[in-house]
């Protein structure tokens, strides 16, 4: 049964369909490797056994009647198990944001994109582990404990949705929902060799998404191939008058190149920004990405140099941006409706104990800095001018698309870095999204695949950026590579 869990989702609909097993033979081997593996990995908050039991039971009634009568028709992606990242509410089922504040929150409704994706017939089998409230780039920031990469346990998955690329980067499942607000689905996707979709801002909707940076956050999917987040997304994607953010635009058709085909990327243009390959940089990580670029050329594709001026100050507005909403958003957790209440004498030491007790240091370290960006007399100085460049760096990406279709870059200057090398530098583990940082800036889509290894074994990803709402050209340049490559094929050795 354990071979089940090497299914992609792709795989697992078309052996569901056919019969060749259920929908209950693929959740039990989900659930048997998760007992298994993760006491290791800790990918896991909140596990939902009996839900996923129910709905898994569920989906193959729906499957005998269609068989019976297939006039019925079937839900998109019936049957096959997900995981959520624990930042989207699930009605029912506790949401913590890996923070003590929010233990025992339970939400009396669900997230969009996880509605829209239990719609379409998944298996809900648990809650994944994050940075608290999303902040961070390793899953380290957790209030529960840190979770591993299924690569090499004593290395960090990434984050802040590591718990969701490793999970799926484990065969725990075959796809999982993430959140990127500066690289949190991108960067763990690259660190645990697996794929991840960051969608346009707008394109798929935040409600029921924990707000960190609302002008940034984005809904996100991981799984092990471009086809199969390209699923997840035309299930997810879509207007939803909950959203102020949430775009009404018609959602791209997405062709993608079959096996064989003749120069699948001909007439697409590839560009390359030189800001991309900075000083100090992985060298490995330059060359296997390089390398890619150099095989999408094979396969068709022209490639050229592209500009994008700003992107040196893409860490500094970001950490003043994305913390000062920050410091808005969670201004709510204050011990009166969220949150273990601290006794006090006062009112406003009540809200200083439970703040200091409930909230982990990266997310204070954030809220006070966006708090001193947002005060009176710093307000212009700090805040003002980082929304002054993130015009000028929305403005680069928008001349660079107007000569290219995607933009093609390292995820990441590293591959996956050992626990603890960044946590007495809080710089060093910022500098970790400085490639991913610009693309939630700007609001464009961008997605993440694997394409080779280092010395050590640790996967290597590249990040291709596309224009707003073009996420189809994403999945048929990726796709194209992973038809032509096996990186995407390789499993992680500690678990075969």
């Amino acid at each position: 049964m354990s071979a089940l869990t090497d299914l992609t989702l792709r795989a697992a609909l078309q052996g569901l369909r056919q019969g060749a097993f259920s929908s209950c033979d693929l959740t039990e081997a989900c659930l048997e490797r998760i007992e298994r593996l993760d006491g290791t990995l800790h990918a896991f908050l909140t596990l939902t056994p009996e839900l996923a039991r129910q709905q898994a039971q569920a989906a193959d009634q729906q499957y005998a009647a269609w068989r019976q009568d297939p006039s019925r028709g079937l839900p998109p992606l019936l049957g096959v198990p997900l995981a959520v990242k624990d930042v989207f509410c699930v009605s029912g089922v506790r949401t913590t944001c890996g923070s003590h504040i929010l233990e025992n929150f339970v939400p009396p409704y669900s997230a969009t994109p996880v509605e829209r994706l239990l719609e379409a017939g998944m298996v809900m089998l648990g809650k994944t582990n994050t940075d608290e409230f999303a902040m961070g780039s390793s899953t380290e920031n957790s209030a529960y404990g840190a979770t591993r990469n299924p690569w090499q346990p004593e290395r960090v998955p990434g984050g802040s949705s590591g718990g969701s690329a490793a999970c799926v980067a484990a065969r725990m499942a075959p796809a999982a929902l993430g959140s990127d607000t500066g690289g949190s689905v991108r960067q763990p996707a690259s660190f645990c060799g697996i794929c991840g979709i960051k969608p346009t801002y707008g394109r798929v909707s935040r409600y029921g998404l924990v707000a960190y940076g609302s002008s940034l956050d984005c809904p996100g999917a991981f799984a092990r191939s471009v086809e199969d987040v390209a699923l997840l997304f035309e299930r997810m994607a879509g207007f939803d008058r909950r959203d102020a953010t949430c775009v009404d635009v018609p959602l791209p058709e997405i062709h993608l190149p079959s096996e064989g085909e003749s120069s699948p990327l001909r007439g697409v243009r590839v560009g390359v920004p030189q800001e991309y390959f900075i000083q100090g940089i992985q060298p490995a990580v330059e060359q296997a990405v390089r390398q890619a670029i150099a095989e999408m050329e094979r396969l068709g594709a022209s490639v050229e140099a592209v500009a994008l001026p700003h992107t040196a100050y893409a860490l500094p507005v970001y950490y003043l941006i994305a913390p000062a909403e920050a410091s808005a958003n969670l201004a709510r957790y204050d011990g009166v409706r969220f949150g273990p209440r601290q006794p006090a004498d006062t009112l406003w030491e009540m809200f200083r104990r439970t703040r200091g007790v409930g909230f982990g240091a990266e997310v204070k370290r954030r809220i006070m800095l966006g708090t001193y960006a947002l005060s009176a007399g710093y307000y212009d100085a700090y805040y003002g001018q980082a929304q002054k460049v993130r015009t000028l760096i929305k403005q680069d990406f928008e001349c660079a698309f107007e000569k290219v279709d995607v933009i093609a870059a390292p995820v990441a200057p590293s591959t996956a870095f050992r626990f603890g090398e960044h946590s007495e530098d809080p710089l060093a583990m910022y500098l970790e999204d400085v490639f991913t940082l610009p693309a939630n800036l700007a609001g464009v889509p961008g997605l993440a695949f694997p394409v080779g290894f280092d010395a050590q074994g640790l996967p290597i990803g590249i990040q291709l950026m596309a224009a707003h709402y073009r996420e189809d050209i994403l999945f048929r340049v990726g796709h194209a590579y992973q038809l032509a490559t096996e990186w995407h094929l390789q499993p992680p050795p500690l678990y075969v």
